[in-house]
């Protein structure tokens, strides 16, 4: 039997969860233990996960915890730690040189822990098996559409975004801005379009009646230069940051002719190597949805790394659903998912 811990969110408007109430059930009945941190914050109150059985602790006691314990969370860890002793289960964003991700792996080496990068959860194709990324791109469609209205109405910068109940508040919340923009119906281009992130991109579009150009692999193939992108006047880029990817907009092509007004970067990894959108350098947030990269001809890039936390109950439950065969299936197989995750950390910490 292991022990299976769910900590509390550090992060600011981090309402999400890895495991519902209900997943921690089946995990129970399948003999693991469950420990639930208490959170004010997160979206599913802690009194359904007692109900079903699990153990409750203070919020932010996991360090406390016995060293066999794995850990379960979402987003970064506290800063001030200078050791991790833990196997930890969540989204570290660090084997791509990313330089906070290089920070938290000497952590790990430092304290001998594990990390368990939950974006490296893969089948032996290398797909990811367990992601957000629908409500990634269903958010990140919203904002960037928000962006647009806000923009063409005296060219003013999108304001700030919250939490939304569920998808139809937020699809009312944009048409209705879209009503007040005298061109309502921009071109759209979504580029990985075959992947999560853009399904849920193209359902919020297409839901509006809006038009959407789909590009995926065959359509980049060739690299650069991408012309069609200026035609469009939001272009939704959904697709992990890899090496050997390809790069989309440069700042050569800033002053470009474009009809271009609007970057969507629902995939954010601004601080990676490999990152096809090199013309910004950080991730912007819920208080500031954009940056304005261009502002004669305005060009403005919505970059928020925790989209599916504006949607967090639909998205907690549709992640956990994906997770939970996973965690069933730890400690119970060789070669399998979790293998190939911790054979990634082992490979990044030589680097370190």
């Amino acid at each position: 039997m292991f022990h299976l811990w769910i900590r509390a969110e550090q992060r600011k408007n981090e309402k999400r969860v890895g495991i519902t109430p209900d997943d921690a059930f089946e995990l129970i009945n399948a003999g693991i233990k469950v420990t639930v941190e208490e959170s004010t914050d997160r979206i599913i109150p802690t009194e359904e996960y007692y109900k079903v059985g699990c153990e409750i602790a203070k919020q932010d006691t996991w360090p406390g915890a016995p060293k066999n314990t794995i850990i379960l969370g979402l987003k970064e860890l506290p800063e001030d730690l200078e050791t991790i002793e833990h196997k930890h289960i969540m989204f570290g964003h660090a084997f791509k040189g990313q330089t906070n991700g290089q920070e938290l792996l000497k952590k790990f080496k430092a304290g001998k822990g594990i990390l368990y990068d939950l974006e490296y959860l893969t089948d032996p194709g290398g797909r990811r098996l367990a992601a957000f990324g629908y409500w990634a791109g269903f958010a990140g469609a919203a904002v960037s559409l928000k962006a647009y209205s806000d923009q063409q109405n005296s060219k003013g910068i999108c304001g700030p975004v919250s939490i939304f109940e569920n998808k139809e508040t937020v699809l009312a919340y944009v048409k209705n801005a879209l009503l007040h923009v005298e061109k309502k119906f921009p071109k759209i281009l979504v580029v990985g379009a075959m992947g999560r992130v853009g399904a849920g991109a193209i359902d919020f579009c297409e839901t509006l009646g809006l038009r959407v150009t789909k590009w995926d692999i065959e359509e980049t193939k060739n690299g650069e230069p991408f012309p069609e992108i200026f035609e469009h006047e939001i272009f939704l880029n959904c697709i992990l940051a890899k090496a050997g990817g390809p790069v989309f907009i440069t700042k050569k092509h800033l002053n470009s002719n474009r009809n271009l007004s609007v970057i969507g970067d629902i995939s954010c990894d601004p601080d990676s190597s490999f990152n096809p959108l090199p013309i910004y350098n950080s991730a912007t947030n819920w208080e500031v949805p954009v940056e304005r990269i261009e502002a004669s001809q305005t060009l403005d890039v919505m970059a928020i790394d925790n989209l599916p936390s504006l949607l967090p109950y639909e998205s907690s439950v549709d992640f956990s659903r994906q997770l939970l065969p996973l965690l069933l299936d730890l400690n119970r197989t060789k070669n399998n998912s979790w293998d190939r995750a911790e054979e990634a950390f082992w490979k990044s910490l030589k680097e370190v």
